[in-house]
C-alpha cells in the first residue's frame, strides 16, 4: 500500500442498491454499511459511499429509492446493473487506497477490473451455496474476501479469507435495564426459516406473552406460512407488529424478558439477536449456524437443542445479569470493533479470528483451523 501505516486511507464503500444508509426498517446489510463508514469516519478515514436514495448527509445517492420494489423480482439484474454503472462512472478518474464492496458478484468483479484501487475488499453478506463457493473461489487470490462469521466460513473451508469480521449494531444510547416485561419477541421476516411457529409454542408452553415483529415475506411459501402457522394463533397474547423500526423496535426489544430465534437454517447472522443482548435482553435460540459463537451460553441467552430446551431457558431467564449482558455484548459488536479489523484488513490484508468462551465443540474445531490467510 503506497500509505504507510498509521496514515488515513481513502476508502470506497460500495452499499447494496435496495434500502438507504441508514434504513428505515428491513435492511441488514444497509445498517451495517452505514455503521462501518461512519466509524471509519470517526477513526479519521476519508470514506466515500455510494447507496440508495433517501440515505443520510455524506452518502452518493445512485440507486433510485423505488428500486427496492424490484429486490427479488425479474427487474432485480437490470436495478443492480444499472447502480453499479452509475457507481463506476462516478468514480472513473478518481483513486482510492481500498473499494469495500458490499454489493455482490457484479460489484467485486467490476472492483477488480475497475483498477481504481490496489486492494478490493468483499464482505460475503449471505449463505454461501455451491455455486457461490465456485466463484469465489475463483476470485480469492485477486481480492480480500471477508465473511461474517465462522459458521459462514465453516460452510466453505476451500475458500480463502482475509478474516471473519462480525457485523455491529447501533448500541443504545441508554444502559442495559435490570426491569422489564414479561413477554418475549422474536424479530424477524415472517417465513419458515425463522420458526415462528415454534416461538408460538414456546410461548403457550412457558405462560409467556409473544410479540412477533417483522414484515410477511413476499413470497407464496412467506404468505402461505403466516396465513397458515401465524395468523390463526394471532390472539392478546400473540401480537403482530409488521416491519418495526426506530424507538418503537428498540422499546419494545429492552423491555421485552427474551429474545426467541428458533430458526431452522444454518443463518450466517443474525442482527437481530445482536440487537437483543446489546440492550440487555438476552437471546433463545436454537443452536444452528452463528448462534453458537454470537450468543455466550448464560451470559447473553441460552441455547437449546429443540422446543423443550427453548422451554426450559424460558423459564430460566431470572438467571441472566441484563447488565452483564449488555456490556458483553456491547463490547463484542460495537461500529468500533467491526471497523478496526476491517482497518486490519485493509492495511495487513488479514485480521485474526476472535476466540469467545462460549464457542465449544465442532465450532472450536472449525474456528482452529480456519486462521486468517493473508491476501493481495
Amino acid at each position: 500500500m503506497s500509505r504507510v501505516d498509521d496514515a488515513a486511507l481513502r476508502i470506497a464503500i460500495v452499499a447494496p442498491a435496495w434500502y438507504p444508509l441508514p434504513p428505515r426498517g428491513y435492511g441488514g446489510t444497509e445498517l451495517v454499511v452505514h455503521l462501518l463508514h461512519t466509524e471509519l469516519r470517526r477513526l479519521g478515514h476519508d470514506v466515500t459511499v455510494f447507496g440508495a436514495e433517501g440515505s443520510a448527509e455524506g452518502v452518493t445517492m445512485l440507486a433510485d429509492a423505488a428500486w427496492s420494489h424490484d429486490l427479488g423480482g425479474q427487474a432485480e439484474a437490470a436495478r443492480q446493473a444499472t447502480y453499479l454503472a452509475r457507481v463506476y462512472a462516478a468514480m472513473s478518474g478518481q483513486r482510492f487506497d481500498v473499494i469495500h464492496d458490499h454489493t455482490g458478484f457484479e460489484g467485486l468483479l467490476l472492483a477488480l477490473q475497475s483498477k481504481l484501487a490496489p486492494i478490493v475488499v468483499h464482505t460475503i453478506h449471505g449463505e454461501l451455496t455451491e455455486s457461490m463457493r465456485t466463484f469465489y473461489k475463483e476470485v480469492a487470490d485477486h481480492a480480500r474476501l471477508c465473511a461474517i462469521s465462522l459458521s459462514q466460513a465453516a460452510s466453505a473451508p476451500d475458500i480463502k479469507l482475509a478474516g471473519i469480521v462480525h457485523n455491529a449494531v447501533e448500541l443504545p444510547a441508554a444502559p442495559p435495564s435490570v426491569t422489564h416485561a414479561r413477554y418475549i419477541i422474536e424479530v424477524a421476516r415472517i417465513i419458515p426459516d425463522k420458526g415462528q411457529h415454534l416461538a408460538i409454542q414456546v410461548a403457550q408452553r412457558s405462560g409467556r406473552k409473544l410479540i412477533l415483529a417483522g414484515k410477511v415475506e413476499r413470497s407464496e411459501e412467506g404468505m402461505r406460512y403466516f396465513e397458515e402457522q401465524v395468523e390463526p394463533y394471532l390472539s392478546p397474547t400473540v401480537e403482530y407488529y409488521p416491519n418495526v423500526a426506530g424507538a418503537q423496535k428498540a422499546r419494545l426489544i429492552s423491555r421485552a424478558a427474551a429474545g426467541i430465534f428458533p430458526l431452522q437454517w444454518a443463518e450466517p447472522f443474525g442482527l437481530a439477536m445482536v440487537e437483543c443482548m446489546v440492550a440487555g435482553t438476552p437471546v433463545l435460540a436454537l443452536r444452528t449456524g452463528s448462534t453458537p459463537e454470537l450468543i455466550e451460553e448464560g451470559v447473553t441467552g441460552f441455547l437449546a437443542e429443540d422446543a423443550d430446551d427453548l422451554v426450559e431457558g424460558a423459564n430460566r431467564l431470572d438467571q441472566i445479569d441484563r447488565v452483564r449482558c449488555g456490556t458483553v455484548a456491547r463490547e463484542r459488536f460495537s461500529p468500533r470493533h467491526m471497523a478496526e479489523r476491517y482497518v486490519a484488513v485493509y492495511r495487513r490484508g488479514s485480521v485474526e479470528v476472535e476466540v469467545f468462551p462460549s464457542r465449544d465443540g465442532p465450532e472450536a474445531a472449525a474456528l482452529s483451523s480456519r486462521r486468517a490467510v493473508p491476501t493481495p
